[in-house]
Formats: structure tokens, sequence, C-alpha cells
């Protein structure tokens, strides 16, 4: 970028040659101005996003009631038949996160008409459970658990 902007201060230079001067002007009069390319390319809606982005990170951080980091066993998942293993490891965190962090879950159909805190497992740490494949999911998983002012518990790979 350094090389760039040198490139283009001497582009200007060797191209546009100064007329004589005349007894009225001065040197600063007479050299043509660079722009500055910063400034001028930055759009409002550039700097509107900016802002906007540490914004949202305050929410969340505001959102977050509660948050712990657990560390879950998941050496269960192994009795299962190898075919289904890692999907009883999620079974298995969504069980672990349920219990600790005090998630109410739906018992009848007659409760679905109240809206009940969610249980969100990131895609991280479903990526992880499921790296190795089915058959082999880790032994146990740190994993750090966020509640909201909602109630709702979004899983995260610690």
């Amino acid at each position: 970028m350094i090389t760039e902007d040198k490139q283009e201060t001497q582009t200007v230079t060797e191209e546009e040659e100064l007329p004589p001067l005349t007894e009225e002007q001065t040197i600063e009069e007479q050299v043509p101005e660079v722009k500055e390319a910063a400034p001028e390319e930055v759009k409002p809606e550039e700097v509107a996003a900016e802002e906007a982005i540490p914004e949202r990170k305050k929410k969340e951080e505001e959102e977050i009631v509660e948050e712990k980091t657990y560390t879950i066993p998941l050496g269960r998942a192994l009795v299962r038949p190898p075919n289904k293993r890692a999907s009883r490891a999620m079974q298995l965190i969504k069980i672990f996160v349920t219990k600790h962090m005090k998630l109410e879950m739906k018992v009848s159909e007659e409760e679905e008409e109240e809206e009940l805190p969610q249980l969100i497992i990131s895609q991280e740490l479903n990526e992880k459970i499921w790296q190795r494949g089915i058959e082999k999911p880790p032994r146990k998983i740190k994993v750090r658990a966020a509640k909201d002012k909602d109630g709702n518990v979004t899983v995260y790979l610690a």
C-alpha cells in the first residue's frame, strides 16, 4: 500500500508540469493539491455499519444474565451402537445443560401456547462433536452456557 501511494504522488508530479510563476502567484497556489483517498472514499453507509457493530455487541453483553463453563462427560454415548453415538452425545449435552441451567422444558401439549425458553447449541460445538464421525464422539467436552434475560440458553464451545 505504501508503494502505491508513492507511485500515485510521483505520477501526479510527472504528468502535470507546472507553468512558470507569475508575480501574483505563490508556489503554494501553483502546486496542485493531492487528494487524500481515505476520507473521501469512506461512504456514510460504511460508517453507519461500523458504528452499529459495537452497539450489537453491547446489547448482547447486556442481555446475558448468567454464564457458566461446564465440562460435560460424554462417555455414556459409547454404550450406544456405533452408528448412533454422536447423536447420543448431542442428546447428553442437551440433557446436561437443561438440568444445570435450570431450563424449563415443555411437558405436555397444553404448554405449547406459552413461549418457553429455548436451548440453542452453536454450530461450532455441533461440528466439534461430529468432527471424527458418527462412531467416535469425544469422551468429554468443555462448553460455555450463556442464559439471556428471556431465559434462552445458548451453548458455545469453550
